[in-house]
């Protein structure tokens, strides 16, 4: 049961730093947050083989590399551009992942499908809306990973619908979080800064790779003896 204890200490070690990012240290982030992500990595690493883990482990990994690259853009504005990608390939990841589970026996309902992708599409075009007038020299990257980050809760939530429970909740709620998370990343650096931006984008990203790693291995559930 290596993986439960590794969960249990990412679980432990995000509260420490969450609250120490609340309190202001951010300038501890450089040494902090590189040893979040691994921590679930390696809960995902020592549960039993499944179909899709390297999948999950490679979405992790390029989480993890954006992680880090993060950390630089004061440095300059192609850090940031550089992070984008590494989570853009995060999310493409997040997408063949969704759309590799085992779908079972539950069939599509259509009617909420075409529900669920409409409210996706208003989000993407509305959060658009706010942010393109000040994009400038990102307006592509930013176009380019807004859709892609809308086609991966697309893909979370037909795994909603037809994917079992409870696993299905645990991987659509980590996508809504996660497209949270960077919402709230883009209309603080983009459109209006948000009081203790960094303590709101950290919770909900590590709550959303939590919820979406949890999803995952729920949908493959050790087999019994």
């Amino acid at each position: 049961m290596r993986n439960a204890t590794y969960f249990k200490i990412f679980s432990a070690f995000s509260f420490v730093y969450l609250l120490i990012i609340f309190l202001g240290y951010e300038n501890l982030d450089l040494f902090l947050k590189p040893i979040l992500i691994p921590l679930l990595t390696f809960g995902v690493y020592f549960y039993r083989n499944f179909p899709t883990k390297n999948i999950l482990l490679l979405a992790l990994l390029f989480s993890w590399i954006g992680d880090v690259i993060l950390l630089f853009t004061d440095l300059g504005e192609i850090y940031f551009i550089l992070g984008l990608v590494a989570f853009l390939i995060s999310h493409v990841t997040y997408c063949v992942l969704f759309n590799k589970q085992n779908k079972g026996e539950i069939k599509r309902n259509l009617v909420l499908f075409g529900i669920g992708s409409v409210f996706i599409g208003l989000y993407l075009i509305g959060m658009l809306s706010v942010l393109l007038p000040s994009l400038g020299d990102l307006k592509i990257p930013v176009i380019v990973y807004a859709s892609v980050i809308s086609i991966m809760l697309l893909f979370a939530y037909n795994g909603y619908l037809i994917w079992k429970k409870p696993g299905n909740l645990y991987v659509f709620s980590g996508a809504i979080v996660f497209v949270l998370s960077d919402s709230i990343l883009a209309v603080n650096k983009f459109y209006a800064p948000i009081e203790k931006s960094s303590f709101f984008i950290m919770l909900t990203y590590l709550v959303a790779q939590y919820l979406i790693v949890i999803g995952i291995l729920k949908l493959n559930p050790k087999k019994a003896e």
